[in-house]
């Protein structure tokens, strides 16, 4: 018997039923056979609907239920405006949103588990996107949970007298249910590693500051971490800019009496008013309204703004041309003149000369290419770097990586090693016609070559605390794992657009 797993997150992947029984504390789950030795069981809630009552509010436990559930589907994605390949968009209705789903190895056990947190600016995607699919990696022997988790205004917007972060707690609720049932799909609750891109990698990398989070993973692998974090009145103000949008009072009582497609609206009104506006300073050039809230409680400050925690492994990852993703798909602000890269440098607030920098080491750049450079650097790649040596400071083993794999595309054009690229190849879903933009066609032998290497490095790292190369040293410059074809490489971690980042802040933080 097949059946398709389309309805919920509009992939149509057809599997076979599995007969196995998997029991939970909410009740039994049966699941697909998604490839030979690898079960999947798709949209599990792990905490009720965040709606009604429970909207803007910490996430509550899911409902419990009787008989076996078919747990064939994936579940609804959060409120959202994007709408993304392969995945269904949210429709209003939409409201048992906060599942997850597991891939496990048949038999054995107990195997590591990795969780998996989706990006996407804070804002969009879902666990559901054929791209984050834990078949490969379930064969490499984890255990694999991809989790959903409020998103936009819903997640990370700041209401008065409700919590913030609530994004986060969603995620903490999964690690949660994951401590209490991974077992009986075979996986170790007691080595546990969370992994995520972009927003994801923020998540990631915030939750080892929640204390509620404590205890409840061991390692994490973060790609292409962001610098988003936002102070409360940073928080605050756009709050004020959503509700006059909306039309309705920036309070609890304002803010919930707008349904989540009128946030939506409102937060993508406000979103684009930014980016057209001379007078809005850096968020011209990063128009993300939303993410982690440093506010004293649930995240009680910014990663780098605390001691790091030796007791978790981390393994960083960003991809050497970041930026040129957002250039690509028309969402980078234009820069034509030397004049205008010099003002984009100080409404950024970067450091007076280091625009002047980037283009003496980049002779032979426009000042588009050198603003992309040095955006996906300020957002991306250096703080993923001072992540990891901010960890390996605090006597935290950690590893340090990038993604340089590019390739020439028919007519002169070329795909670069932009962010979101990496993705594919970590997860070995490479062959999903998805995946075919950000790899600038189909895939060939050498980026499955790749692929397997990476990986194995994931599977090593979430088994052992070792992806298979040196880890950084305190105050040493080690070479970096750079991920490329037809082979990978190291990387010196100290290089002369490094040197000037050194004495600087990141753009966005």
């Amino acid at each position: 018997m097949e059946k398709s797993a389309g309805r919920g997150g509009g992939r149509q992947v057809r599997l076979a039923t599995v007969s196995e029984i998997v029991g939970t504390a909410g009740g039994r789950v049966r699941g697909l056979r998604a490839a030979e030795g690898v079960r999947a069981y798709l949209g599990i809630p792990f905490a009720a609907p965040p709606f009604g009552a429970g909207r803007f509010e910490e996430p509550r436990p899911a409902a419990g239920w009787s008989g076996v559930r078919e747990c064939t589907e994936f579940g609804p994605v959060a409120p959202q405006s994007a709408e993304l390949p392969g995945m269904r968009p949210w429709a209003p209705g939409d409201e048992d949103v906060l599942t997850l789903n597991v891939w496990a190895p048949e038999g054995g056990g107990p195997r590591p588990v990795l969780m998996w947190i989706h990006g996407g600016a804070y804002a969009f995607g879902s666990s559901s996107q054929p791209d984050y699919d834990g078949t490969v990696l379930a064969r490499a022997g984890l255990v694999v949970v991809g989790c959903n988790y409020r998103l936009g205004f819903e997640g990370f917007g700041r209401v008065p007298g409700r919590p913030d972060n609530r994004g986060l707690l969603d995620q903490v609720a999964a690690l949660q249910w994951i401590r209490e049932n991974i077992a009986a799909f075979g996986g170790d609750p007691g080595n546990v590693t969370v992994a995520g891109q972009s927003a994801g990698a923020g998540s990631a990398v915030c939750l080892t500051a929640v204390d509620r989070a404590r205890g409840l993973f061991r390692r994490v692998i973060a790609h292409s971490v962001p610098d988003d974090y936002s102070p409360v009145a940073s928080a605050a103000a756009i709050t004020a800019r959503v509700a006059a949008a909306a039309g309705v009072a920036p309070t609890a009582e304002g803010l919930g009496s707008a349904p989540p497609e009128a946030l939506l609206r409102a937060s993508d009104t406000v979103a684009r008013d930014w980016g057209a506006d001379p007078a809005s300073g850096a968020l011209r050039h990063n128009t993300a309204l939303y993410g982690p809230v440093v506010d004293g409680a649930v995240l009680p400050a910014a990663p780098l703004s605390r001691p790091a925690d030796p007791g978790i492994d981390l393994l960083v990852c960003h991809t050497t041309e970041e930026w040129w993703l957002m250039r690509e798909t028309g969402q980078a602000l234009p820069v034509h003149t030397v004049a205008e890269l010099d003002r984009a440098a100080q409404e950024l607030g970067l450091p007076a000369g280091l625009a002047a920098g980037y283009r003496r080491l980049m002779p032979d750049a426009d000042p588009a290419e050198v603003y992309t450079a040095l955006m996906g650097d300020a957002v991306f790649s250096e703080h993923s770097r001072r992540v990891a040596e901010h960890h390996a400071g605090g006597g935290g083993r950690t590893y340090l990586a990038c993604f340089d794999r590019r390739r020439s595309t028919p007519g002169g054009g070329r795909t670069r090693a932009w962010h979101c690229a990496d993705v594919p190849f970590a997860l070995g879903t490479l062959d999903r016609p998805e995946t075919a933009f950000l790899l600038g066609g189909l895939p060939d032998d050498a980026d499955r070559a790749l692929s397997r290497r990476m990986v194995r490095a994931w599977a090593g790292f979430a088994a052992t605390g070792d992806p298979g190369w040196p880890r950084l040293a305190p105050g040493v410059a080690e070479p970096v794992r750079t991920w490329a074809v037809p082979e990978d490489g190291a990387a010196p971690a100290d290089t002369p657009l490094r040197a000037l980042w050194r004495d600087a802040s990141p753009a966005t933080g």
